[in-house]
């Protein structure tokens, strides 16, 4: 029989759990705001009034899928920042070219799909680079996200050196973990909110399934009055919005 130190420890750390599950699935602003206030170059989401999101693009290019995201975007007057892993460039060029032409925008991923973190300063500096050194052929590169989304000082110091905004995102849902389109749509409907950034994924089977959820998301963000843009069109409109002698 459990003693009743014992039963008020385990409710304890049970509602303990609950929240911190609640957090991570439901992202409220107000968490990813004190975040943002303890990480000031870290960029989760955009303080503006006007009815605008980012949408972010992780881990292409795909030879199959990222065309295909190209389409809908085009087809619903969207635009989106893609987060380029740079050891998937090669052979596909036209499609990256494809991405800039458009007026998309493109941003740095590293080399590889793999936690940044876990990397050694020197390493994670030297693919940071060689990202750069790729992207920055085709477009002007501003802004970095790192593998799995999990960051140290030291790699905010080297972003920061090299000219780069860390960018996370505030609708975030588990494309990667959750192989359900329908649970993807009905997370980010739910969550998204004018500034929000939202994070989804190209490659493969996570491509796919993006394509699937941009064709439902992309014409409710547009009955709902939002405008989909780049991360840089938030960011810098948010600026002038709150600058306007800037």
């Amino acid at each position: 029989m459990l003693s009743p130190k014992r039963l008020k420890i385990g409710t304890t750390g049970l509602a303990i759990f609950l929240l911190a599950v609640g957090v991570i699935v439901f992202q409220p602003r107000w968490i990813l705001a004190t975040l943002a206030k303890l990480s000031p170059d870290v960029v989760y989401f955009v303080e503006t009034e006007e009815p605008v999101v980012a949408l972010t693009i992780d881990d292409g290019p795909d030879a199959v899928a990222t065309p295909k995201i190209l389409d809908l975007l085009r087809q619903h007057g969207a635009r989106a920042t893609f987060f380029l892993i740079t050891d998937r460039v090669r052979g596909n060029e036209e499609i990256v070219l494809r991405t800039v032409r458009e007026g998309h925008e493109l941003a740095n991923h590293s080399t590889t799909d793999e936690r940044s973190i876990l990397l050694k300063s020197s390493e994670f500096e030297q693919r940071l680079l060689k990202a750069h050194g790729v992207l920055s052929r085709f477009s002007g590169i501003r802004w970095f996200r790192p593998g799995s989304g999990w960051y140290s000082k030291k790699m905010l110091s080297i972003i920061h050196k090299h000219g780069y905004r860390c960018a996370l995102g505030s609708v975030y849902p588990f494309d990667p973990q959750i192989p359900s389109s329908w649970f993807i749509q009905r997370h980010v409907l739910r969550g998204v909110q004018a500034g929000s950034i939202i994070v989804l994924h190209d490659h493969g089977a996570r491509g796919e399934r993006t394509i699937a959820v941009l064709g439902a998301i992309l014409p409710e963000l547009k009955r709902r009055g939002f405008r989909v843009a780049t991360l840089s069109e938030l960011w810098l409109g948010s600026n002038q919005e709150n600058n306007p002698s800037s």
